[in-house]
């Protein structure tokens, strides 16, 4: 699972990187591209940004019981989430979203709820919804969710 953990676009630091991509060390800092990351990254910090709602604290124990995964699991995205500027973790053990981090993490919760609204509002089982939306949630590009958004708006006021 967290082997491809991210995607193909990555941050370049290394002169290996740079070299690749045609530049030298002194152009290196003007050039980072937007990391992609893939579901699972994007449903731990979903969840941090969950956890931290209820609790206000977020350590990865809660990140495991919530999940339901190991503690080695979680572990390891950890690590890979502070490596890549998502995360960070205090002495204590207690996580907090980076900006990006945050950034990414609202997005998907954002489009989490709203589709899980509109599932219900289909006469979907509120369980049913809430487990789709999580799956829909990282598949929608942002054209068809805008799409949605505009679609439910639009049938909205046509039922008030």
């Amino acid at each position: 699972m967290l082997r491809n953990f991210f995607a193909r676009d990555v941050t370049c630091e290394t002169h290996t990187d740079m070299v690749r991509l045609g530049q030298n060390k002194s152009s290196r800092k003007e050039t980072v591209r937007r990391m992609t990351i893939h579901q699972s990254a994007e449903d731990y910090l979903e969840t941090i940004l969950v956890l931290k709602e209820r609790h206000n604290e977020v350590r990865s124990i809660d990140i495991a019981t919530e999940l339901q995964y190991t503690k080695a699991s979680v572990s390891i995205a950890m690590k890979k989430l502070r490596q890549n500027g998502y995360v960070e973790m205090d002495a204590n053990g207690f996580i907090t979203l980076t900006d990006a981090g945050q950034e990414i993490a609202s997005q998907i919760y954002s489009r989490h709820k709203c589709l899980t609204s509109f599932f219900i509002q289909l006469g979907v089982d509120p369980e049913v919804a809430a487990a789709d939306a999580c799956r829909v949630e990282h598949d929608l590009s942002d054209e068809t969710f805008e799409k949605l958004l505009e679609h439910v708006k639009q049938h909205t006021r046509n039922a008030e």
